[in-house]
């Protein structure tokens, strides 16, 4: 298991009016790789701004939510949103901390960044292990002009509990009533065809290693890494390349304030532009914490990247949250987090 460590450093807190006797030093989470890389920067900024420590294990969605329920940990991260029964039996929150997307990669010689195209019923096959070869006719119908070799794919996916899945085959059950019947979606499906890797780290080391191979990381991975991404076509029918750009158009259809809990999934979202398979990343506290001390620490560190750490994200291609949406979670936040009783302070 790859584990990831991250610091930060936070400052006083105010419980219920009343300063603490001790300053809190370092707050810890648990769970997405998804996040892992704009984590990190802001971790060190913050460290840079307020002199402490975060220490965040990027160990997937699912070791992330069992770490928060076991409580070792200040707050849990997890890609696949909790639905709302779920959290009312943690009596837990959840909110949304930044937005991506989780983008189809290949290493096929000869084939450049961008230059594949897949539409989802191709896509669908190649993961159920019906399409077998690179030079397929269904695959060769999408992309004239482009020469694909007759290889056998290697598909990679998820080996671990994985919101990036949870997103990944939300989008290929909406999209294939065949996948929804047959192998449905979450953090762990019976996969029908592939070689797993931990977390996105492991993905997109098995696709940067294997001629022929296909994945799902998130877009960060895949640009840190170099790896070949392909060209999708969205609901509206057209072929769209994976940025910030078309993600935000993806975003921009969510109706956060008609979800509750913040549960939503912003997979094949409508509109020209938008990617297919955006997604956002969440964050679990409890609302009545048993250290109010170190979850307040732990709202103020994302409180303070939203304000602070826009450009940061959008460098890594993520997507920042629109002021709309971090005013709706503050307003959130002070309604469920509760310290002996006072709303947590976030700032």
């Amino acid at each position: 298991m790859t584990t990831f460590r991250m610091s930060i450093i936070a400052g006083a807190m105010l419980v219920a009016g009343v300063a603490q006797a001790a300053d809190v030093t370092t707050i810890s989470g648990a769970g997405a790789t998804f996040p892992y890389p704009i984590y990190s920067k802001w971790a060190e900024a913050y460290n840079k701004a307020t002199g402490v420590k975060l220490n965040y294990q990027s160990i997937g969605s699912g070791g992330g939510v069992k770490q928060f329920t076991a409580k070792t940990v200040d707050f849990g991260a997890s890609d696949d949103a909790l639905k709302p029964d779920k959290l009312e039996e943690l009596n837990a929150t959840q909110f949304p901390a930044v937005m991506g997307a989780i983008v189809p990669v290949v290493n096929i010689t000869g084939v450049a960044a961008n230059q594949l195209k897949l539409d989802p019923a191709t896509l669908v096959d190649i993961y159920m292990g019906k399409i077998t070869k690179w030079n397929d006719p269904k695959i060769a119908a999408l992309n004239p002009g482009v020469t694909l070799p007759e290889k056998l794919i290697t598909v990679v996916r998820r080996s671990d509990g994985s919101g990036t899945t949870a997103n990944y085959t939300n989008y290929l059950a909406k999209v294939s009533p065949e996948w929804k019947e047959k192998v449905g979606e979450g953090k762990a499906v019976n996969w029908p065809v592939g070689l797993g890797g931990k977390g996105n780290e492991g993905v997109a080391s098995y696709v940067k290693q294997i001629d022929g191979s296909i994945g799902y990381v998130e877009y960060a991975y895949a640009k840190q890494n170099k790896l070949a991404t392909v060209q999708m076509k969205n609901s509206a029918g057209q072929f769209v390349t994976v940025s910030a750009a078309s993600t935000a158009a993806a975003a921009a259809s969510a109706d956060w304030k008609g979800a509750k809990d913040f549960y939503l999934f912003l997979t094949d979202a409508p509109g020209a532009a938008s990617w297919p398979i955006a997604a956002q990343t969440n964050i679990l506290v409890y609302k009545e914490p048993e250290n109010c001390a170190q979850t307040e620490a732990v709202l103020k560190f994302f409180d303070w990247s939203w304000k602070n750490g826009a450009k940061m994200a959008e460098e890594l291609e993520y997507v920042p949250l629109p002021k709309e949406l971090v005013a709706l979670i503050e307003e959130s936040l002070k309604e469920n987090v509760k310290c002996e009783g006072v709303a947590a302070a976030l700032k």
